[in-house]
């Protein structure tokens, strides 16, 4: 076979992580090895610059500004929010055929495999060669088939670190204390809350995620257990948590449930990140009905995905990787697809290419085994699956002294 001679792009798609600059700099680093590759670009705020021919030049990008970007949180090229449809993608396909661009190498989550999947049919329809390899990133945790995404593992480290400091404020000031954590359809990212809890009363005591139906009544009596039990009470709950299914099978979140006075994103969504309104309609029913005066509540918002300085190396190495090995696989291999970890012994992990198809547009949840009979917190399993990615948590110790004899 002739070898396939043209010009490349990367993107990225979907929200930024702490280490999706790790695979874009290792899929850059890796396209600018091999002669077939004339030039590499890069597109500005993902498949939108490709539409508006937006790129920038990364063979002119010198190695060492390109590693020092690796360990930068965010999105270096910028991202967004769009999800091409046929369309769309009939656009990215024309500018691939006036630029002469034969590899797309698209970095995001369920969206941006979908968009691969698209292109890729398009190139093949009109037997224009392209490789298209889908590079794997979600704080969510949710494509099908990985062991994990990266990007998670950092974001979960952030997320347990932030409970385990909520934890020691919340032992010397007790009370309850809720805390809402990224995640409309997957309970990965609230889960890892329990990822540093050491002590048998240490918190998060409750863990909500969508994986189960969210029942106020069995929340208000969970919280009543705890608080009586511990005279404190932490909750991490998903803003994905959902209490019914409307008259089309779909869940009613929560927030919908508790205020009809929603927001929703451009794309017709109930508005779950970025707002307050959950932790604060949770505080006020905990209020009100349990009559606890000491309430309190929290949106872990956007900090969760970029936070600078808390971030996973496992996951930093994984996310160079994966860009590294979807160049191979296009370049080698000659093949499209997406690029998934398997994980292996104790831990460590291996890397494969699977069809698109099978990775587009499909969403993965927790396992059960993850999820308590309750379904109130997490497992031992879970723990077990999350830590080796994460790293350990900073020293975090108590005081054991004994009580001082009152004087009569």
């Amino acid at each position: 076979m002739a070898e396939l001679i043209g010009k490349a792009v990367i993107a990225q798609g979907g929200g930024p992580t702490a280490v999706i600059n790790q695979s874009l700099v290792g899929a850059a680093l890796e396209c600018r090895k091999f002669k077939q590759i004339t030039r590499v670009y890069g597109a500005r705020h993902g498949v939108s610059g490709i539409i508006k021919e937006d790129f920038v030049d990364l063979s002119q990008a010198t190695s060492h500004n390109l590693e020092q970007i690796g360990m930068t949180p965010g999105a270096a090229l910028g991202s967004t929010r769009d999800k091409p449809d046929k369309d769309y993608c009939r656009k990215i396909f024309e500018v691939f055929k006036k630029y002469d661009i034969r590899y797309f190498f698209y970095i995001g989550g369920n969206d941006s495999s979908d968009t691969c999947r698209i292109v890729n049919e398009f190139a093949n329809s009109e037997g224009y060669e392209c490789r298209c390899v889908h590079i794997p990133k979600t704080i969510d945790n949710d494509l099908v088939i990985t062991d994990h995404c990266p990007g998670f593992p950092s974001a979960a480290r952030y997320v347990g670190l932030a409970f385990a400091g909520a934890n020691l404020d919340n032992r010397a000031l007790p009370g309850v204390y809720i805390a809402v954590v990224m995640g409309r359809h997957a309970g990965f990212l609230t889960a890892a809350s329990a990822a540093f809890r050491r002590f048998p009363d240490d918190g998060p005591h409750l863990i909500y995620v969508p994986e189960r139906q969210f029942d106020t009544k069995k929340f208000l009596a969970d919280v009543d257990d705890c608080y009586k039990k511990y005279g404190r009470c932490i909750v991490a709950v998903s803003e994905g948590v959902w209490s019914g299914i409307d008259e089309k099978g779909k869940h009613i979140p929560l927030i919908v449930s508790l205020s009809k006075d929603v927001e929703k994103d451009a794309h017709g969504n109930v508005q779950l990140s970025g707002i307050g309104a959950l932790g604060d309609l949770l505080s006020d029913l905990v209020k009100n009905e349990l009559k606890i005066k000491r309430v309190r509540a929290d949106t872990l918002g956007y900090p969760q995905r970029c936070f600078l300085g808390v971030y996973s190396l496992i996951d930093a190495h994984e996310a160079r990787e994966v860009g590294e090995k979807a160049v191979q696989y296009a370049l080698w291999h000659n093949i499209d697809g997406s690029v998934v970890i398997k994980r292996v012994g104790d831990y460590a992990v291996e890397y494969d290419l699977v069809s698109l198809d099978q990775i587009a547009a499909k969403t993965k949840t927790m396992p059960d085994e993850f999820i308590n009979a309750e379904g109130n917190n997490v497992t031992d399993a879970f723990r077990h699956y999350l830590l080796p990615m994460i790293g350990p948590a900073p020293e975090a110790d108590r005081l054991f002294a004994p009580s001082a004899p009152k004087l009569d």
